[in-house]
């Protein structure tokens, strides 16, 4: 009994870092967000207890806009991260010449600094130097420059291409390794037994890169959903907030108008959303789980 009750203890000795922070780092600033949303705090030295006045305020036609633009953002660029990335990565996979030398320039997007990549891109978008614009009219498409950014739909699309361009490379990697994944033995039972290669993708690798697929997608769908440093340095949640998105707008809240309390309870409907998100995520991964045993 001793050395059970030893073994437990020590089983929790070697919790407890982990356990400490989780609670200092996660727990405590989650409970202290959760409660300061329910105050007016702000730069004065007082506040007091409002209820539910801070989220009444959320859900007006304002931020219901913010709402629905920030899902229609993350989820065209989620879907466009994991097509282009899922076909990369069956290119990258495919057995042509200088395999190698493709898989490494499938890096820069990824090994580039964040911010520097989206200087970049502002550079590109840029109606007077832009390349982009450039393009277009050295080949007739245009009759003078574009400002992408300086336009609502021009600049939403615009922030969300930057975004698919930073985020494919961890795509490609991802689902090239589980393509990589796949037993070789069952594509050799389909060629054995005549199968084309449209019905080896569509019958062994697709429905085996399932579970990979939606945990790619859950990955990426948190950090589009929580995607600040793109929209912020290309536009600052303009014009005239086309590209505002919630995170965005918390932050304009909470820190830009020092409005602590009402930002609090939009990063808490952030919390909301992606929990939401998570539970269905391990629902299905769950419910493939099952099937598969």
């Amino acid at each position: 009994m001793n050395a059970k009750r030893s073994a437990v203890f020590f089983a929790w000795m070697l919790l407890l870092p982990a356990a400490l922070y989780i609670a200092f780092i996660v727990i405590y600033p989650l409970i202290d967000t959760v409660n300061l949303s329910f105050t007016n705090a702000s730069l004065r030295k007082t506040y007091s207890y409002v209820g539910w006045a801070n989220y009444d305020k959320i859900f007006n036609e304002t931020f219901a806009a913010v709402i629905v633009r920030t899902f229609i953002w993350t989820f065209f660029s989620v879907l466009l991260k994991m097509i282009i990335g899922t076909c990369g990565a069956m290119l990258l996979n495919a057995a042509v010449p200088g395999r190698s030398l493709f898989r490494l320039l499938t890096m820069p997007p990824w090994i580039v600094p964040m911010a520097i990549g989206i200087f970049m891109w502002g550079w590109m978008y840029n109606g007077q130097f832009g390349m982009i614009s450039g393009l277009l009219q050295n080949f007739g498409i245009t009759d003078g420059p574009i400002a992408f950014l300086a336009y609502g739909n021009t600049a939403f699309w615009a922030t969300i291409i930057t975004d698919v361009w930073i985020g494919v490379p961890l795509v490609t990697l991802y689902m090239l390794a589980a393509i990589q994944a796949v037993p070789q033995d069952l594509y050799e039972a389909a060629w054995t037994d005549g199968a084309g290669r449209f019905y080896r993708f569509r019958r062994i690798t697709f429905p085996l890169l399932i579970p990979a697929m939606i945990t790619m997608s859950m990955i990426s769908l948190i950090a589009t959903f929580n995607s600040f440093d793109i929209i912020w340095i290309l536009t600052q949640g303009g014009p005239s907030g086309s590209t505002t998105t919630m995170i965005i707008d918390t932050y304009k809240t909470g820190i830009g108008s020092y409005k602590y309390g009402a930002g609090a309870a939009r990063a808490v409907l952030i919390c909301l959303f992606l929990s939401l998100f998570c539970f269905f995520y391990f629902k299905a991964i769950n419910r493939l789980s099952t099937e598969a045993v």
